[in-house]
């Protein structure tokens, strides 16, 4: 690891020794962060998945339906029938913080409560497969939105977990060494100015103390 440029004093040892405490505490806080944005991401994306199955089969199923209703009315019929809806769909955005990430969750609203306002069109000139196909698509709708929550979630945690990640490898790999490497530096240099200012002193202890033995034997 690299040696910081400082002056190797003691005002700066002990700056640096408070320096790496903090980036010692910041490391284990950033760790405990990535394992419970990891854990948090395993489960959204186990939600997801068995979700995402449940959803593609009953769209398929609508899909069926409504292939069904195709096959049996007029074209110009079943176009009619869906020109004009009666049930109003309101989509609200909110946020829930997850580790310091804010995941979207979506509610809608409808504009009745009444499930009958999903058929825009009389029962004279339409099939019943196309009631199934509404009534279903209906149904996967809030499943549907719940899958965007997940998927966007993922998709910000995982953003999250690739910076906090980057964070705990700088400060464990870069920062905390080039912390220890410096301190290590700095109290060597300490050491040995020291060692260098106690053999000065003894050199002049013992000049002093030969001079005094030469004026004494006078």
């Amino acid at each position: 690891m690299a040696q910081m440029r400082v002056n190797p004093t003691r005002m700066e040892l002990t700056r640096l020794k408070k320096a790496l405490q903090v980036a010692r505490k910041g490391h284990k806080l950033l760790k405990d962060k990535r394992d419970e944005l990891m854990r948090q991401f395993l489960e959204i994306v186990r939600e997801a998945k068995d979700l995402r199955e449940s959803v593609e089969d009953r769209l398929a199923e609508a899909n069926r339906s409504f292939t069904v209703a195709n096959s049996v009315m007029q074209s110009e019929v079943l176009t009619s029938a869906l020109m004009m809806p009666k049930q109003d769909v309101e989509l609200s955005i909110g946020k829930k913080n997850i580790m310091s990430v804010n995941v979207p969750q979506y509610e809608i609203t409808y504009k009745t409560k009444n499930k009958d306002d999903l058929y825009s069109y009389g029962y004279a000139f339409t099939s019943g497969d196309l009631d199934d196909a509404i009534s279903k698509l209906y149904e996967v709708l809030p499943a549907q939105l719940r899958l965007a929550e997940l998927e966007k979630s993922i998709q910000l945690i995982a953003s999250e977990i690739e910076k906090t990640r980057r964070r705990v490898n700088a400060l464990e790999h870069v920062m905390i060494p080039d912390y220890q490497d410096t301190i290590q530096y700095i109290t060597m240099k300490l050491d040995e100015n020291e060692r260098s200012n106690l053999s000065r002193l003894m050199k002049v202890k013992d000049m002093m103390l030969e001079e005094k033995r030469k004026k004494d034997s006078r």
